[in-house]
């Protein structure tokens, strides 16, 4: 059994499945779970795992080139936009709505239990041979 990193055996594997471009989508409990993308649910109550949980987890396994969030998030949840923003200088806005169309293209979406809204993000992996936006350790 792993000691450390990801220990869910669901998300280890998907995430070892991802190339360059792919997208993976963080969301919390309420976002609309579209047909197709590959789905690991981590939520076990509201809250638990919080959406900065799992995102600090994402971000010590992935190079991660780009991201995109609801611009309500600006609005409706500030702490969540403030982690965005810590995470990713260069994030993109997009209307909820549109975002919700964006994750149909997502390989991989990875729901959170977390509650408030807008926690939601969604990742376009990079190569390691790339200058990425975060990489692992500096996060």
């Amino acid at each position: 059994m792993k000691k450390a990193g990801i220990l869910n055996r669901h998300l280890a594997g998907a995430l070892a499945e991802l190339g360059h471009g792919d997208g993976v989508l963080v969301c919390d409990a309420g976002m609309p779970i579209p047909d197709g993308p590959r789905v690991v649910d981590l939520a076990f109550r509201a809250g638990v795992p919080a959406f900065a949980e799992v995102l600090d987890g994402l971000l010590a396994e992935l190079v991660v080139e780009g991201a995109t969030a609801a611009r309500e998030v600006r609005e409706a949840n500030a702490e969540c936009a403030a982690l965005l923003d810590g995470h990713f200088p260069a994030l993109e806005l997009v209307p909820h709505e549109r975002l919700k169309e964006l994750s149909a293209s997502a390989r991989l979406i990875v729901r959170t239990g977390e509650a408030r809204p807008y926690a939601n993000v969604l990742l376009r992996c990079g190569s390691s041979s790339e200058t990425p936006l975060v990489s692992a350790g500096e996060v």
